[in-house]
């Protein structure tokens, strides 16, 4: 079996593949002073509920943009499964090409989301992650990573606008059922809601300008599934994008040992 970590800055999604097959999927929260004991345990506990047997993990693949985790995951990996945990990185052997200046800036997990993107869908495709940040990640036909933009996540934008007003609420994320808010908080939804929609369909459109019309546009992350209805790009949505990317790349890499 195959272990793979999407190590994000707000969440951590822990995938667990037998072959191609993803068995189950955990969310946690990204805890970023957590030791390697107190993952190891956590791990342990999760195969246990899921009746998974832990010895059974023959491989460990981390994509992580959290570089204060990393130390503890490599402990881990070696303290509870007796092996050396992959981090894929701008130097990983992913197959494809990164056309940024510096390549080094590239998150770990846009390359990861690029890797499956081309493998399911072809290329030229764009990933849109909404994340903690929402990204837009481009690949050509060639196989090539040219860049993308990064954009304040929803999650972002709420601590923003709560932090530099007296008298604004924390507010849910939702589709607050029409643009016009009759309330303080649906006021605030709308302007959430509609207006990462607004912002996501606006830099699509414009990619699409410049690569072309049969770009594909595939989303993933937390708000994704919602935020399809509304949206005139967005369509496809797949939530497994990144974890299918590290076992793309985790078959990659063992091929090449």
């Amino acid at each position: 079996m195959l272990l793979a970590l999407d190590v994000g800055n707000t969440n951590i999604t822990v995938g667990v593949y037998e072959g191609k097959e993803l068995k189950t999927r955990w969310r946690l929260r990204t805890v970023r002073d957590q030791t390697a004991d107190e993952w190891g345990i956590l791990l342990r506990n999760l195969f246990d509920f899921a009746h998974l047997n832990q010895a059974e993990v023959d491989g460990l693949i981390v994509a992580s943009v959290v570089p204060p985790l990393d130390t503890s995951l490599a402990r881990m990996s070696k303290r509870y499964f007796h092996m050396d945990a992959v981090f894929v990185g701008n130097e990983t052997d992913t197959g494809i090409k990164i056309r940024y200046d510096n390549p080094r800036e590239v998150g770990a997990d846009r390359i990861v989301n690029a890797v499956a993107a081309f493998h399911h869908y072809g290329g030229p495709v764009v990933v849109v992650d909404l994340g903690t940040a929402i990204t837009f990640d481009v690949v050509s036909a060639d196989a090539e990573y040219l860049g993308g933009v990064i954009c304040p996540g929803v999650g972002v934008s709420v601590e923003a606008l709560v932090s530099r007003t007296a008298r604004l609420p924390h507010v849910d994320f939702r589709n607050p059922g029409g643009v016009i808010g009759k309330t303080t908080v649906t006021s605030m939804q709308s302007g959430l809601y509609y207006g990462s929609i607004g912002m996501i369909d606006a830099i699509a459109e414009r990619i699409l300008e410049q690569m072309g019309p049969d770009t594909k546009i595939v989303a993933t992350g937390g708000q994704a599934s919602m935020i399809v209805a509304d949206s005139r790009y967005l369509r496809q949505v797949d939530e497994d994008i990144t974890l299918e990317g590290l076992r793309l790349i985790w078959e990659r890499v063992s091929a090449g040992r």
